[in-house]
């Protein structure tokens, strides 16, 4: 009597050999939701700069950033992305901002 190797042995499943079709489709949903709360980010910090007015109108800006770039934090920690140092940097977010965050 012979044995033979189960057929499933050796062969590359569907994500090694690129159809990992559904997966493809996550990935590409996780970078677009991704790239949307990085421009709420952009937008809110750009209008927060650009403000010369009364300090409650300031204030409520100040706190739309923040609740902006806390999104954008939430969303690059559930893809794996843990370092914020220079996503800090490239937005230029403010510490003003950070601080709302609770970060020293």
């Amino acid at each position: 009597m012979t044995v033979r190797p189960p057929s499933t042995i050796g062969r590359a499943s569907p994500v090694e050999t690129g159809f990992d079709v559904l997966g493809h489709e996550v990935r590409a949903e996780q970078a677009a939701s991704l790239g949307h709360a990085g421009r709420k980010v952009e937008t809110a910090i750009a209008a927060l700069r650009g403000f010369d007015g009364p300090a409650e109108e300031r204030k409520a800006l100040l706190s739309a950033a923040a609740w902006a770039v806390h999104a954008y934090f939430i969303q690059r920690e559930l893809l794996g992305l843990r370092n914020t140092a220079q996503t800090i940097r490239d937005y230029g977010i403010p510490g003003e901002v950070l601080a709302r965050l609770g970060a020293s």
